[in-house]
């Protein structure tokens, strides 16, 4: 169903894991870097953009196979917890935050995450 309404990509931001001792680290020399997380097929939805302060909102359709196979090579508790460490997902040139992210179910199991993410 996602490949027929979008079939995209998303890529989600982590922070990687560096040496604390590192003085660059400590003073802020060094910028940090980050893992991308690719999650294949998504759907991206625009919603209404907050009139007021002009912030573009869209939300991601994600099967929960894709999201159960990252969670699983992340190490992550949850699929929560996965979405919850990031820094945020990269759409269009964009740096996203996530707001939101939940899922639907059918028989008990999670079958669609949708992850809400605004500038």
């Amino acid at each position: 169903m996602i490949r027929v309404v979008g079939g995209g990509e998303v890529t989600i931001l982590f922070p990687r894991a560096t040496a604390p001792d590192d003085p660059g680290i400590q003073l802020g020399l060094v910028a940090p870097t980050v893992d991308q997380v690719t999650l294949f097929p998504a759907a991206v939805r625009s919603l209404t953009a907050e009139s007021s302060t002009g912030r573009v909102r869209v939300e991601f359709l994600l099967p929960a196979s894709a999201v159960a196979d990252q969670v699983e090579s992340q190490q992550a508790n949850s699929a929560k917890a996965f979405f919850d460490a990031a820094l945020g997902i990269s759409h269009e040139g964009r740096l996203l935050r996530i707001v939101k992210a939940e899922a639907d179910y059918f028989g008990g199991q999670a079958y669609l995450w949708r992850v809400t993410a605004e500038e």
